[in-house]
């Protein structure tokens, strides 16, 4: 029993500082929304995620059917809006930065 208590705080430690790294890589975030054509169908809208989300650097990405748009939290160190352009392009779904 004394064994595994030892080892709590140590683990309890490691922990935080995974959170920690987390919080401290998203420093440089960016949100960016761009305006995707080419959507007609609430399958679309994953599609599109999986495209953006697939691509190293991006946190995460919403799309809108209604509005043809996808909001992009990504790191720019990471990856380039020519990157996120491409692959919602290679998905069949074209876009551009949204004004």
């Amino acid at each position: 029993m004394k064994r595994e208590l030892i080892w709590l705080p140590v683990l309890m430690l490691l922990l935080a500082a995974g959170v920690w790294a987390k919080n401290s890589s998203q420093t440089n975030e960016r949100e960016l929304t761009l305006q995707v054509t080419g959507m007609v169908c609430p399958a679309c809208p994953p599609n599109v995620v999986r495209a953006l989300e697939s691509l190293e650097g991006v946190h995460s990405a919403e799309v809108d059917l209604a509005t043809h748009q996808a909001r992009v939290r990504f790191d720019p160190s990471r990856v380039s809006i020519e990157d996120m352009t491409q692959a919602t392009r290679r998905a069949g779904y074209p876009s551009s930065v949204s004004e």
